[in-house]
């Protein structure tokens, strides 16, 4: 027969199953009649002779099971286990749903967490060969990600041997001239080769020639894919047309991908062509470039650190003690969220890892009460192999339900947790854009699916015996105290609670850590305080007098605005990244080789009064001090212990270090303003008065009486009466800019994420506590009608009860603590002002599992002393 006849006839059969049920039937019945008439000629009676002939053909069911597996359809017999798996949770509604749920909670978390990893850590970044890429920097004494300048990177790219080429960016984005005046946009400076560094090429137009940075009159720009289609239509017409930038007239040459980003720059919507610079001490650029084929990562940054080495002796002037550094761009892009992603991925696994201690308990409870069912299956002629097929069935469809269930809840919770990042961080991190479910996280959910379901087999299967069916008929489905359940259960239970340890200590680390990052003194007093950034018309405000004289008007617009206290000028806010630095010379001392760097701000008279400082010397700026009178400045405590410890401050002089800068005179010290981001360590810095280094752009600090969020439409139309021509843009508060800066996100996000897991997994173990002793209460129920039978009393009783459940809780908080100081030290990166071992943080953790294993045990605890001694022994 071929084997399409054979597949006919197999699906034939599958069709008239009920046919051939009951030809079968009587084929049997006539055999048995047979050997019954036979049994009786020869002299058996009528009933010996039944009773012969059933002994010989044996089984009936198991005769039926055999012949059905010997003809009939393989897939109907799993149609007929996914029946009855159907069948036994329709039954059993409660522990169905608990059970998917719980394992829906799991899988979602770590699904969903899965995904940001794979985005962020799996996913390789859009560029050719992007493991080649390398992000470059020069070191200084304040830390080592800074700029570099225009000379610098010419001589590197001259000099260096270790790369196929080396471009710079400078990621500031540009005022564009419209017919309403200056708008602020997003995008960034880049030399020539930048985007064949990269391996991108634009989708329209062309790239930027070889050596276009280098002439002068170039003015050239790249638009991204948005805006080219949200400002110019997705119109070819846009090449050629001109564009004002920063004063200069630029030529829209091409469009680059909708696929393409680049983290350091973003958001970047217009890519111009750099411009040559000249100033060697002027540093605004960063570094990118592509490892020639066998050089490592270590190698190339020996060859940087040779280049800065040797121009730090041709240039003392301006690159002393200045060292090249370099990262792999992947380091550079995702290196400041890959610990929370790696907590929080370790804390939904953990997570799921409950979730299936959880539901495998369930099992386990549920198999004991099947003891009776599976023995009678059994009595009746099903094989063990097909028992364990059906285990393997019923675990398979729970673990798909959930998963699915799971996976659906991911994507939308997906959405959710990048609604949370705040948009400036959103920008920086292009990688989280269409965040969702694709082939590696499905197939990591279905990997989940798998597992789950195998342990969900294996489980009751571990915990019947098929071949002890005479037992399981005696037993009825009970055990004399269910011992290896509740040995097994407990052990479940532990690790429940010790993971839920690990968890809630991690939360409240990272809480703890959260609290003092936003109460960490940073030199200001936060409160009603609004902020606006203003960019004039250069070209309008040339020169210093009428930049100074801007700033003036500005100030006095805003004083008299009903509801401002004071107003003042910067430029540049606290809580911001760690640019804008200075070298400088004390006048009167020996230099004795050393490079002296602080941060350097301009600011108007009124600055550091309406950010409420305190001036620990000298005094504040004045309106005195202005072009025409001596330079002055002030220093805050960080600068004055750098440099001038144990020494007078006020009354030194200082200078830029040219020998044609004028000395200025410190006539204030200042506590130390948080100038760089919250977690990081106090910085020296000196600041300076606006009126006598005026400049263009600066931003607006306003204290106020009432809310400063409603302050800020008033601010900007005033600002705009004044020159409507001005870019007025990031309104903001002072308490919004804390709360929103990078460190305080990460710190936010991370505790509120593992504090999340730590909740769910707090209950999950509860729960899972609850379900141990409960069902060792009904398995004890007879144990406890015998001791009260014998003069027990119920406060024995109850004290028994939850002595074993202390006996687990213990043993969990025990191995919890151990596990969590562990975990604490590997997310010590994370933690600001606390240590991995904090032991308040540790005891209130153990309070509170504690106080809920309680509750959890009190119930179970009360049901067995209400036993009934005569109903628990009757019902024996």
């Amino acid at each position: 027969m071929n084997p399409l006849s054979r597949m006919a006839k197999k699906f034939g059969l599958l069709f008239r199953r009920d046919r051939f049920r009951a030809e079968l039937d009587e084929e049997m019945a006539f055999h048995r009649e047979q050997a019954e008439k036979e049994m009786i000629a020869e002299g058996a009676s009528a009933p010996v002779a039944h009773t012969g002939a059933a002994r010989r053909f044996g089984n009936p069911t198991l005769v039926r099971e055999q012949s059905h597996r010997v003809i009939a359809f393989r897939w109907e017999t799993v149609v007929q286990d996914l029946r009855f798996a159907f069948r036994q949770l329709r039954q059993n509604p409660g522990f169905a749903l608990t059970a998917m749920l719980t394992l829906a909670l799991g899988v979602g978390a770590s699904v969903a967490i899965f995904a940001f990893v794979d985005a962020a850590l799996i996913k390789p970044l859009p560029y050719r060969e992007p493991t080649r890429l390398v992000q470059l920097f020069e070191s200084i004494p304040l830390g080592p990600r800074f700029h570099l300048s225009y000379p610098d990177y010419l001589d590197w790219k001259r000099m260096q041997k270790s790369f196929t080429s080396l471009e710079v960016f400078e990621p500031y984005g540009f005022m564009m001239q419209t017919q309403d005046g200056l708008r602020k946009v997003d995008g960034a400076h880049v030399s020539a080769g930048f985007f064949r560094t990269l391996g991108v090429a634009p989708i329209l137009g062309r790239d930027f020639y070889d050596g276009e940075d280098a002439a002068a009159p170039a003015r050239t720009v790249l638009l991204s894919y948005s805006v080219w289609q949200n400002r110019y239509g997705g119109s070819s017409s846009v090449l050629g047309k001109p564009v004002v930038l920063d004063g200069d007239t630029y030529t829209i040459i091409g469009v680059l991908p909708r696929s393409f980003s680049f983290a350091p720059a973003e958001p970047a919507d217009y890519w111009g062509i750099l411009k040559p610079q000249t100033c060697r001490g002027c540093h605004g650029l960063f570094g990118v470039a592509r490892l020639k084929p066998g050089v490592t990562v270590a190698a190339a940054l020996a060859d940087v650190q040779a280049i800065a080495e040797q121009l730090a002796k041709q240039y003392p002037d301006s690159n002393r003690d200045q060292r090249g550094f370099l990262l792999p761009l992947t380091e550079v892009i995702i290196g400041d969220i890959r610990p929370i992603l790696l907590v929080v991925l370790a804390g939904s696994g953990l997570l799921l890892l409950i979730a299936g201690a959880n539901v495998a308990s369930l099992l386990l409870v549920r198999a004991e009460s099947r003891k009776r069912e599976i023995a009678v299956r059994g009595a009746l002629g099903a094989s063990p192999r097909r028992l364990v097929r059906q285990f393997v069935t019923e675990g398979m469809l729970l673990a798909s339900v959930g998963c699915l269930l799971g996976i659906a809840a991911a994507a939308r919770s997906m959405h959710t947790l990048t609604t949370l990042i705040p948009k400036d961080m959103m920008d920086s991190m292009p990688f989280l854009h269409g965040l969702g479910l694709n082939a590696r996280v499905v197939t990591y959910g279905c990997l989940l699916s798998a597992l789950a379901g195998v342990l969900f087999a294996l489980t009751p299967i571990a915990r019947l015996r098929f071949s002890d069916i005479r037992g399981g008929l005696s037993e009825g489905g009970r055990t004399a105290a269910g011992l290896a359940w509740r040995h097994f259960g407990a052990k479940l239970v532990v690790i429940e609670l010790a993971t839920a340890v690990v968890l809630l200590a991690g939360a409240g680390l990272l809480g703890k850590s959260l609290y003092r990052l936003l109460h960490t003194d940073i030199g200001i007093q936060s409160d009603h305080i609004a902020m606006v950034q203003v960019h004039a018309q250069p070209e309008k405000y040339k020169g210093d007098p009428k930049q100074a004289a801007l700033g003036r008007e500005v100030i006095r617009r805003l004083s008299e605005l009903p509801g401002v206290k004071s107003a003042a000028l910067t430029t540049k806010l606290p809580i911001e990244d760690a640019d804008w630095t200075t070298g400088f010379a004390i006048l009167g001392q020996p230099d004795n080789g050393e490079h002296k760097e602080v941060a350097i701000r301009m600011i108007s008279p009124g600055y550091l009064t309406t950010l409420k400082t305190t001036l620990a010397d000298g005094r504040y700026f004045q309106e005195s001090d202005d072009a025409s009178h001596p330079k002055v400045v002030i220093v805050n405590q960080a600068m004055a212990k750098q440099y001038f410890s144990g020494q007078k401050v006020v009354g030194k002089q200082i200078s830029f270090g040219g020998p044609k800068d004028p000395p200025m005179q410190i006539v204030g010290v200042i506590n130390d303003i948080q100038e760089g981001q919250l977690d990081a360590a106090p910085r020296g810095a000196m600041y300076l008065p606006f009126d006598q280094n005026p400049d263009y752009s600066f931003v607006v600090v306003v204290r106020t009486m009432q809310d400063e969020q409603t302050m800020l439409p008033a601010i900007e139309s005033s600002l705009h009466a004044i020159d409507p021509g001005m870019a007025i843009y990031n309104p903001m508060t002072m308490d919004e800019k804390i709360h929103d800066a990078p460190s305080t996100y990460l710190h936010r996000s991370s505790a509120w994420l593992v504090g999340g897991f730590a909740v769910i997994a707090l209950v999950l173990g509860v729960v899972g506590l609850y379900g141990v002793v409960a069902y060792s209460v009904g398995q004890r129920r007879r144990e406890i009608g015998v001791r009260m039978a014998l003069g027990a009393q119920r406060s024995t009783v109850q004290k028994m009860v939850m002595k074993q459940a202390a006996w687990l809780t213990t043993a969990g908080i025990a191995i919890g603590m151990i596990c969590a100081v562990g975990a604490s030290l590997l997310m010590r990166k994370l933690l600001f002002g606390v240590e991995a071992w904090d032991a308040m943080t540790l005891v209130v953790v153990a309070m509170i599992l504690g106080a809920a294993s309680l509750v959890a045990s009190f119930l179970p605890a009360q049901r067995a002393a209400s036993v009934n001694p005569t109903e628990a022994l009757r019902a024996e």
